[in-house]
């Protein structure tokens, strides 16, 4: 006798899914094109189709950690051979950003960064900070002389402002993965898609090693067929952030510890990692927005704020970086000053709605891909 399910559909979700782009869900008729034509969807239980029975249902326990929602990469095959036009990556998308803000502590923070109508409180915050802080140490005023940032915005100001809320984000992310591993592991059990019942952390973080190769290679993007070039742009802004990244913790280094103050030289090999970084970062954010208006012109993906209001806020990151440094270096300080305070807002911004925005998938996909070869869904590699 097959196992019994007591349906309770929540027709609140159906409608925050659907105002959160997944809005084409009602249009599915189960054919299971979506998942004929996946190239990444697993043999056994394949997604989308069972997810978007669920969308359709407004069955929350079938969709809110559930593995198959983040092993979806978006690539939109599923979306461009769907004959109903029900676009399931967008539908998948919306469960994403869904889950997200569900897994979000505090959950205030979660409803805040996912409301379109917020976005002016959450560039307001920072601002507000930013010249409450440069008020009180007398820093509002364009400094004289040759253009050094730290004599507008104190180095020291800076780390103060942005090593607790690193912390932060780290608290926030260790909160929601630690319920988020939690919850798909027992819906992966009661799936049967998990053919190990434990739940070994050390064993979990060497599966991450194995992980670890896919990722670094983004092999899923490149099995897509119908958008390839999501790949490039994707894999370009990854490996910018990880330049940005070490680019940063190298200056924090020679900063702190061997006391050589910045500004420093374009020939500095850090510099030239930092510049190089920075134009990957604006060639593939580029890519991504070319790449999202041509799936809207396809009637492949619609998008909505979740996506957006990442990519601008990308955009503008790395044009304010960019700007700031040219304006430096041309002695425009009426320039230069102002497009580093709107520089440093925008990277607030990044850091301190990480663990809220889209950006957050980075962390959850990352720990659904190592659970899935950690519970022998998938091999490891």
């Amino acid at each position: 006798m097959a196992n019994s399910y007591w349906v309770e559909p929540d027709l609140n979700l159906v409608k925050e899914l659907k105002a959160l782009g997944g809005d084409t869900l009602k249009r599915c008729f189960q054919c299971a094109t979506c998942s004929v034509v996946c190239p990444i969807s697993p043999e056994e239980k394949p997604f989308p189709r069972k997810e978007m029975i669920a969308a359709q249902w407004g069955l929350r326990d079938k969709l809110v950690g559930n593995l198959d929602v983040w092993l979806c990469h978006q690539c939109n095959d599923c979306s461009a051979y769907c004959p109903r036009g029900a676009r399931p990556g967008d539908v998948l998308n919306a469960v994403r950003a869904y889950s997200i803000k569900e897994y979000s502590w505090p959950s205030w923070a979660g409803t805040m960064v996912a409301n379109p109508k917020r976005w002016w409180l959450l560039l307001g915050i920072p601002v507000a900070i930013f010249l409450v802080l440069l008020g009180a140490g007398g820093h509002l005023n364009i400094p004289d002389g040759e253009i050094e940032f730290a004599k507008f915005f104190p180095t020291l100001l800076v780390d103060a402002i942005f090593i607790p809320l690193t912390m932060w984000i780290m608290v926030a992310f260790g909160v929601g993965i630690t319920r988020f591993l939690t919850d798909i592991h027992k819906n992966a059990l009661a799936d049967g898609r998990a053919k190990r019942e434990d739940l070994n952390i050390p064993d979990f973080l060497r599966t991450f090693v194995c992980t670890l190769p896919t990722i670094l290679r983004h092999s899923k993007f490149s099995e897509c067929s119908t958008n390839k070039d999501r790949y490039l742009a994707h894999i370009l802004v990854m490996y910018s952030f990880i330049g940005l990244f070490v680019v940063t913790n190298v200056f924090f280094v020679a900063l702190y510890i061997l006391d050589i103050p910045g500004p420093y030289s374009q020939l500095n090999p850090v510099k030239i990692l930092a510049n190089v970084s920075g134009i990957g970062l604006l060639v593939g954010v580029l890519l991504m927005i070319s790449n999202r208006l041509k799936d809207r012109e396809a009637n492949v993906s619609k998008g909505g704020y979740f996506d957006w209001s990442l990519i601008i806020l990308i955009l503008g990151l790395v044009l304010t970086g960019g700007l700031s440094q040219l304006t430096r270096l041309a002695h425009v300080p009426g320039l230069a000053y102002p497009m580093y305070f709107v520089h440093l807002v925008f990277v607030f911004c990044l850091f301190a709605y990480l663990p809220f925005c889209k950006l957050a998938h980075l962390v959850y996909r990352t720990v659904a891909m190592t659970y899935s070869r950690y519970s022998e869904r998938e091999p490891c590699e």
